[in-house]
């Protein structure tokens, strides 16, 4: 059974309540989860408070980088147990977690470790009427205890993209990861009690939402910051809760992203790129690419070419180093996402490829599986065009002038990412900077730098991540202002 990690020991909910957690591949039952109470998820808080002013509290910025460092290397060390733990939630193929989960989960504690090391601060001689003048200087102290809300698609990656900077900035946290996939922030206690991170700092409690987890946690009065990446409704929900106490929160939410792909692209660089941003973690990709316009003179080639790239993709085990695409994370979500593959049909669009659910060898075919898909002919105001699906698809669209596109790229009440494509630089920058979005990629796709700024606009979220942005959240600037 995954239990609870609070104050450094791992228990069971205190009021004995457990649920459920099945294999997305073959729908198997993995492990029973300890669901925490109300009780437990206030141990939790009011362990993080009294760790705030305990030893972690006295921890100089330096003591702080040496531990995160060393958190970050128990985590490689144990490589092989984290990437099994987040491959039996998520079934998503062991070459996509070995390479991009597992290490960005460890690397994410020394990138915060070193920014709040290196991060400037600002300092003002000023003139006061005595003559002898006066120094003004900022310093960072920690906000307090902080909720984070953790999604089910990167579930050790966008943890510790929390959790890293958090810690750095001399804050605790108390933890409520998806309940689709509790296993990796679970272990993540063992290596925080295995390189001496004091107890109350990391602390962790399973559960759902409304009148679970979720709800105590992010209406907890002590809890004085909350950082949430999920769906938008859920992010509007928590940021109703964080008005009461008036206190920050740092929302990733969803995305309707587009591709925009001009006729003089590098034509296969386009193709590779978006069969990516469709199609990689079947799909469930906040910074995903579901809605694709391709300038007219390429429209047939391209859809053509994409085509074959989506029938390329092999569905299969996590183990198979051949598996291209995985299942969907649960029974759940593979019928929503089922369900806008029949709305598609329903409002006239032309099926690609795909559309509905693969047939599956007997012993996969209880898993959470659906085809790669790719339409056109829908209309702009289309329920499967406007609504984030969150699954392998993609509706592809042609295009006439750069105008018209940034037109349709624009009409959305998402703003998280878009990417482009074209040889034209002076164009790459004049489209870039008129898409409403936070992040634009030109000639690439999921290329980060964890230092640069990372979050949307408009529904897509409230806040940046990434470097000293990330900094801005966790910690509160005090001026002190000395008479000399």
């Amino acid at each position: 059974m995954i239990k609870n990690f609070i104050n450094g020991a791992y228990a069971a909910a205190a009021d004995g309540r457990t649920f459920e957690k099945r294999s997305p591949v073959d729908n198997r039952l993995l492990t029973r989860i300890a669901e925490a109470s109300e009780a437990d998820v206030n141990a939790a808080v009011d362990a993080a408070r009294a760790a705030l002013t305990g030893q972690w509290g006295r921890f100089t910025v330096d003591e702080r980088v040496h531990m995160l460092y060393a958190v970050a290397d128990e985590i490689d060390r144990r490589f092989d147990d984290f990437l099994a733990a987040e491959v039996a939630d998520t079934g998503k193929p062991v070459s996509i977690a070995r390479r991009i989960d597992i290490p960005r989960g460890a690397a994410n504690f020394k990138v915060f470790a070193d920014a709040i090391k290196n991060v400037p601060t600002e300092f003002f001689e000023m003139a006061t009427p005595d003559g002898l003048g006066a120094i003004n200087y900022t310093i960072r102290r920690p906000v307090g205890v902080v909720a984070v809300v953790c999604p089910w698609n990167f579930p050790l990656l966008l943890m510790t993209w929390k959790v890293g900077p958090a810690l750095a900035c001399g804050n605790t946290v108390v933890v409520k990861p998806s309940e689709e996939t509790p296993q990796t922030a679970a272990l993540l206690g063992e290596v925080m009690n295995a390189v001496g991170i004091p107890k109350g700092v990391y602390n962790v409690v399973h559960g759902f939402g409304p009148n679970s987890a979720g709800e105590w946690l992010t209406t907890h009065p002590d809890v004085s910051a909350i950082t949430f990446t999920g769906e938008t409704r859920t992010g509007e929900t928590i940021m109703k809760a964080a008005a009461v106490g008036a206190r920050p929160v740092s929302l990733e939410m969803g995305g309707k992203n587009a591709a925009i792909v001009f006729a003089d692209c590098d034509f296969d660089a386009a193709i590779e790129g978006t069969l990516l941003s469709a199609f990689v973690n079947t799909g469930q990709v906040c910074l995903g690419t579901e809605r694709i316009y391709v300038e007219r003179p390429i429209f047939d080639k391209f859809v053509q070419a994409l085509k074959r790239g989506a029938e390329d993709l092999k569905l299969g085990v996590p183990e198979d180093i051949a598996t291209g695409i995985g299942p969907v994370i649960s029974q759940e979500h593979r019928n929503k996402v089922l369900s806008y593959y029949r709305k598609a049909v329903e409002d006239g669009a032309t099926v690609v490829t795909g559309g509905g659910a693969p047939e599956m060898v007997a012993e996969l075919r209880e898993g959470a599986w659906v085809q790669p898909t790719i339409w056109t002919g829908l209309s702009e105001k289309s329920t499967v065009v406007q609504e984030e699906i969150f699954g392998p698809c993609c509706h592809i669209a042609p295009f006439d002038t750069e105008e018209e596109v940034i037109r349709m790229a624009n009409d959305t009440a998402y703003g998280l990412s878009a990417s482009l494509w074209t040889t034209n630089l002076r164009r790459g920058h004049r489209v870039s900077a008129a898409l409403e979005a936070g992040i634009v990629w030109v000639n690439s796709w999921f290329l980060r730098d964890l230092r640069t700024a990372f979050g949307g606009a408009k529904q897509s979220g409230i806040g940046r991540e990434g470097g000293v942005h990330s900094l801005e959240f966790y910690t509160e600037l005090k001026n002190v202002c000395v008479k000399l």
